[in-house]
């Protein structure tokens, strides 16, 4: 009897602890479900809207407020000069236009290897760069920004900003107004009162001040609506290093020119026997002079031999 009891309690703690076993692998199953989900979330978050921000959407229903809204990123692509040329599209697109481009290629190193005894290979190290200045309408603000974050192979990072320019607006009109007033009663002073010739001069002058008040202040809200209407985004694309190799003239080993052994002692031969050629061919040039010397030698020989004898 307590044998058969003993073997249900084990019986039974066996299959409570497959449950436990088996409610804890299905727990880790769903917390790596739940986990892949938010990472793909967070994936597709960052791939589509890292370009959308509340700075950079225009609120149809805000009659108060006038936003100067501007934006900055920098950002990693698989290739640059494509990029720029989509970009440039993209602008195109959404009613807005390029005012600025500076693409170039930064060297980080080069080297510089022999090859052979007149080449050498060149290794150059550059980093492809662009960047941009571009100008969207603000009602396209943020939809550009989307469509350029599906270029960005990596982000780093990005700056959106929106300034309220509603009072300097307000406060650049009232200056007219208070301008013109002025110069309204400036002149009216000038026609009716202004007799001698240096109080006129002076008031003319003084008109002429608030006139030109009046007009900067006009061009400044000139400014203030033109980039309200037309937002900024500067832009600084780059790409990972790359490389390019080259074939070039090799410079500076001078000394593998220099001819071998073999080769100046042949050069030393060729150089005797054309001594020894021209001292011959020099020789057959005066045989007349040498056979008339040797004439003479003789001749002169016989005559002092007879006068020895006598």
């Amino acid at each position: 009897m307590k044998t058969s009891t003993m073997h249900v309690l084990a019986f039974g703690t066996l299959l409570l602890m497959l449950g436990c076993a088996g409610s804890a692998e299905e727990k880790s199953r769903a917390y790596a479900t739940d986990l892949s989900s938010s990472m793909d979330s967070i994936s597709n978050a960052t791939t589509e809207d890292r370009g959308s921000s509340s700075a950079a959407v225009v609120d149809k229903k805000d009659t108060t407020h006038k936003f100067i809204r501007t934006a900055e990123l920098k950002f990693k692509v698989k290739d640059v000069i494509r990029t720029t040329y989509k970009i440039e599209d993209i602008t195109k697109s959404f009613d807005g236009f390029v005012i600025y481009t500076k693409l170039n290629s930064d060297i980080t190193n080069k080297i510089t290897l022999p090859i052979s005894a007149d080449s050498s290979l060149e290794t150059t190290f550059f980093v492809v760069e662009n960047s941009m200045t571009i100008r969207v309408p603000n009602t396209q603000l943020d939809t550009t920004l989307k469509t350029i974050a599906k270029l960005i192979d990596f982000l780093d990072y990005r700056i959106i900003k929106a300034d309220d320019v509603g009072i300097q607006l307000l406060s650049n009109q009232l200056t007219q107004v208070r301008v013109k007033k002025h110069g309204e009663r400036l002149t009216n002073a000038i026609d009716n009162r202004g007799k001698k010739l240096n109080e006129t001069t002076f008031a003319e002058e003084n008109l002429l001040n608030k006139e030109e008040q009046s007009d900067n202040a006009k061009i400044a809200n000139l400014q203030l609506n033109d980039q309200i209407d037309f937002s900024t985004i500067n832009l600084f694309i780059y790409q990972r290093t790359d490389i390019k190799r080259e074939v070039v003239s090799n410079y500076k080993n001078i000394d593998v020119y220099e001819p071998g052994l073999g080769n100046k002692m042949k050069e030393s031969l060729k150089f005797g026997w054309n001594i020894l050629e021209a001292l011959l061919l020099f020789l057959l040039k005066i045989w007349p002079i040498i056979i008339i010397s040797i004439i003479l030698y003789y001749v002169l020989k016989r005559v002092n031999d007879r006068m020895k004898k006598k």
